[in-house]
């Protein structure tokens, strides 16, 4: 009876001890994201119903009003409509980009170490530094060499919304690629070889190997490169700060600037929390949802 009140107690002690070990790691983490996204979230969608402008200190109540007046904002819409595009275009590029860049250099080449590194390194630029590098290549080599060549329509390329959106899909794509391509590697190395080579015995081509095996085993990595393009291309803001300010006439103002404009530059941050509380569910439901079709088809290994 003692051996077993002694095993109990000690199961006890040990259970109290994994517990505290458990909130010893994970409760700076959840303190942390406590403070600086929940509070903050909480403290959002209340003002985005209040008349609050950042600067009095007596906030009244006024219901869907900031909300009404999101839907009536033109400039808004269009920068709405803008960001769309622009997620469509990047994540088709990035991604498509990124998995031919880790085809590339998981093919046993004797530079594949150096590609990795060369292909990756635009990642580790910051946004803004990336969005001035852009704007001197954009304005500055393209219009020399524009001049040079002939080529008027590499004149001015920052100074319409057409090229000003590619030349942001440019940057974007340029910037992720590298980052996107270390996530397909480590999908297309955990692919057993033995179906390769069984592919290979049975005739299979290239474009048949990769249509029918490598497809559908690194869909897992399709799931979470397509999450994290479609999340990042949304709430970009410094890159389109530092590419083109949001110009001509705020013609290339993405969602992130509209908002950040609205609260900083205008002093209503009632309306931008307004904004941003839409902006949050819009980009929620977007990317669950797509995580959720993409996790149905991913194959099991």
């Amino acid at each position: 009876m003692n051996n077993v009140t002694l095993r109990s107690d000690k199961g006890e002690k040990l259970m109290n001890k994994s517990r505290l070990s458990f909130w010893g790691f994970v409760g700076p983490a959840l303190l942390g994201f406590t403070v600086v996204v929940i509070i903050p979230l909480i403290f959002g969608i209340y003002y985005s119903f209040t008349d609050w402008n950042g600067i009095k200190s007596d906030i009244n109540f006024i219901g869907l009003e900031n909300y009404m007046e999101v839907f009536k904002d033109k400039g808004f819409l269009d920068s709405f409509i803008f960001t769309t595009k622009f997620t469509i275009a990047s994540v088709i590029s990035i991604n498509i980009i990124g998995f031919s860049l880790a085809l590339l250099v998981t093919r046993g080449l004797k530079i594949s170490n150096v590609l990795r590194t060369i292909f990756f390194m635009p990642n580790l630029i910051g946004g803004l530094i990336l969005g001035f590098i852009w704007q001197f290549i954009f304005t500055k080599a393209f219009a020399a060499l524009g001049e040079t060549i002939g080529a008027k329509w590499l004149l001015g390329w920052l100074s319409n919304t057409h090229t000003g959106f590619w030349g942001l899909v440019i940057l974007m794509a340029w910037q992720m690629s590298g980052y996107l391509m270390i996530i397909y590697i480590a999908a297309l190395q955990n692919i057993p070889q033995e179906l390769i080579e069984a592919s290979k015995i049975d005739g299979a081509n290239a474009w048949q190997r990769v249509k029918h095996i490598v497809f559908p085993l690194v869909r897992p990595a399709f799931t979470v490169s397509l999450f994290l393009t479609l999340s990042n291309s949304f709430k970009l803001y410094d890159q389109n700060l530092s590419l083109t300010g949001g110009g001509p006439a705020n013609s290339t103002q993405m969602l992130a600037m509209n908002i950040y404009n609205t609260a900083f530059k205008f002093n209503q941050m009632g309306v931008a929390q307004a904004k941003a509380v839409i902006f949050f569910i819009v980009i929620g439901a977007i990317t669950l949802t797509q995580v959720y079709i993409s996790k149905k088809g991913e194959v099991e290994m």
